[in-house]
């Protein structure tokens, strides 16, 4: 197990739940017979790289990116390098409409996890080339239970909901103690239905300062 900091210990009972037993059986057959991703020491990297006590905002994926070289364990993020995905290209531009940040050179969201986002995929791992291979092999009640103990241990996070399959999430979270913002995908196939224009980063550094918390600084060039 890689080391999860300050997550250890509220993570520990879903550890031990027989639920997760089974996920780890199932992903060592997986990744001994076939090509998964993430690599499998990069599949907890949201949590190592966003500590549990510096939690601010949750961005909700659905899977990682199921094609060579993409997934490293944070939601909508890829390895410095590869090239952008569309729906990371559209959420740089709304970044840029939103906040006047410039799109960054790489796609790598390290940062953003960094300044307190938790890019959670409710899915932690996928078979190459087949979208949602792993979506019923017991994640979502991992990343459910994830969220849920989010919302019922903290205070004042924002949680953004983007897309069909994350808005599906939002029975989970408590919105008199978080707020949660919701949207359409920034996929190209839905991004001018809503994505475009939801101002979502001024909106989540606008409700963390009225609660006295510090904004996440979303300019991946400093």
């Amino acid at each position: 197990m890689v080391d999860l900091g300050d997550w250890k210990e509220p993570l520990a009972p879903l550890f031990a739940d027989d639920r997760y037993k089974r996920i780890r059986e199932f992903l060592k057959y997986e990744y001994s017979h076939y090509t998964v991703y993430p690599d499998m020491y990069d599949i907890f990297n949201c949590f190592r790289y966003t500590p549990y006590a510096k939690v601010k905002a949750v961005l909700l994926g659905q899977d990682p990116y199921h094609n060579e070289g993409q997934a490293h364990g944070l939601c909508f993020s890829v390895k410095e390098g590869v090239p952008n995905p569309p729906s990371l290209d559209n959420m740089f531009k709304e970044l840029k409409s939103d906040m006047g940040c410039d799109p960054p050179k790489s796609g790598d969201l390290t940062k953003w996890a960094k300044e307190g986002v938790l890019l959670l995929n409710t899915a932690l791992t996928v078979r190459a080339h087949q979208a949602n291979s792993h979506a019923d092999c017991g994640w979502s009640w991992f990343t459910d239970s994830v969220i849920g103990l989010l919302s019922r241990e903290k205070e004042h996070l924002v949680f953004l909901l983007w897309g069909g399959n994350a808005r599906k999430k939002k029975p989970l979270i408590d919105g008199s103690k978080h707020l949660v913002l919701e949207c359409a995908h920034p996929s190209p196939l839905s991004a001018y239905n809503g994505f475009f224009g939801c101002r979502h980063f001024s909106k989540t550094n606008d409700y963390l300062a009225r609660n006295g918390i510090s904004p996440i600084d979303w300019d991946l060039n400093r």
